[in-house]
């Protein structure tokens, strides 16, 4: 009987290993679906350490695409549509444009959270009817890192600009309220006027305008789903996720999420949905290869011999690529990413300095 047991169990792991990587997605995205009853479309961006990806409004047109599958294949009455999301964050109009389109085709919208949903993707799942986390799971605060023409250079790379965070500038003003002691108005226009001088007025406005779009964006999306006699919990809750509670990077668990910001939506997967959110998870964990830090002086190591560079003479490396973002479902696979090189000199020094250079950045239909 054992002898049988290793052959059956066998006969199930080798079909597994001969599927490419969308085939064994195809399958953990129907095994998610048949548990939550729903259809389940994937938006998965790059949280990769020196190579992260930020959420944007061209993933939009993919989602639609999606979108069609589903509404074609309908066949009795409206169907539950799941979008697990992983993302540190970007654009902040995404979350309104995203949310709203996908209800459009369901009136029952949820969210899977398996690992990260950070800042922007936290606005997405407030529009949802339900937000499924998994306990590796973690919401964030909504308030923003802003970037503009005005932003002050980075000291130690002046052709970039650095961001400036929402909470950053109010965390000035209390300080010099509330433990500076300035209670004044001449001495707080004295202080405001100190920071005028190292960031520029333009820049401290779009940071008043983050804010109060952040927190517009936030009342719209609950609204969407919170009746009207919930408003007092709204605002609450919109306080709670700019920063009240939280600093900009505190991972919120489900159990903050419900205690403390106060999200009515946010359920615990099952342990059979917990099983199989993480199962796919994880494909595409190795397929943006999140755990491994780009480093381009190390790729280009891994790709020319080093050994045998003579100083002051640039070699370059053959094209690689990386994945990007993954919007994907049963029905298709829509994936964005790059193509690059790398050009290295050997300095006298010994030391190695790597360029990288790209040739390619856009998206493509994966078969």
């Amino acid at each position: 009987m054992a002898t049988e047991k290793k052959r059956s169990v066998a006969k199930r792991e080798t079909p597994e290993k001969s599927l490419s990587p969308r085939q064994r997605r195809v399958e953990k995205i129907r095994a998610l679906q048949d548990l939550r009853k729903s259809k389940v479309i994937t938006y998965v961006t790059s949280t990769r350490a020196n190579y992260e990806v930020q959420m944007a409004l061209d993933v939009v047109r993919y989602v639609y695409e999606h979108l069609r599958h589903i509404e074609r294949e309908r066949k009795n009455g409206p169907q539950n549509i799941d979008l697990f999301i992983h993302s540190n964050g970007g654009d902040g109009t995404v979350p309104w444009r995203l949310v709203t389109l996908v209800r459009e085709y369901t009136k029952h919208f949820s969210v899977l959270v398996p690992n990260r949903a950070f800042s922007a993707a936290t606005l997405t799942a407030l529009g949802a009817n339900e937000v499924v986390m998994h306990p590796m799971g973690v919401l964030g605060p909504t308030d923003a890192t802003v970037s503009n023409a005005f932003n002050p250079a980075d000291p130690f790379n002046p052709q970039r600009k650095l961001g400036i965070s929402v909470e950053d500038v109010t965390a000035y003003f209390q300080l010099v309220r509330d433990d500076a002691g300035i209670q004044h108005e001449d001495e707080f226009v004295q202080a405001f006027n100190q920071l005028a001088t190292q960031v520029h007025p333009l820049a401290l406005g779009n940071v008043k305008r983050s804010i109060s779009q952040s927190r517009l964006m936030a009342r719209k999306l609950l609204s969407l789903h919170m009746g009207a006699d919930k408003a007092h919990d709204i605002d609450q809750i919109v306080e709670n996720l700019t920063s009240k509670s939280f600093y900009h990077g505190h991972p919120i668990n489900r159990v903050e999420a419900r205690d403390q910001v106060g999200l009515p939506t946010v359920k615990d997967a099952s342990k059979e949905v917990e099983a199989a959110m993480w199962s796919l998870f994880e494909e595409y964990e190795d397929e943006l290869r999140l755990n491994q830090p780009f480093d381009p002086a190390l790729e280009f190591g891994k790709a020319v011999d080093t050994s045998a560079m003579n100083v002051g003479v640039t070699q370059r490396s053959p094209d690689s690529s990386n994945n990007l973002v993954f919007v994907e479902s049963e029905y298709e696979s829509y994936v964005n990413a790059d193509k690059y090189y790398l050009n290295g000199t050997m300095q006298p020094n010994g030391a190695l300095n790597v360029g990288l250079f790209y040739t390619y950045r856009g998206w493509s239909k994966e078969d």
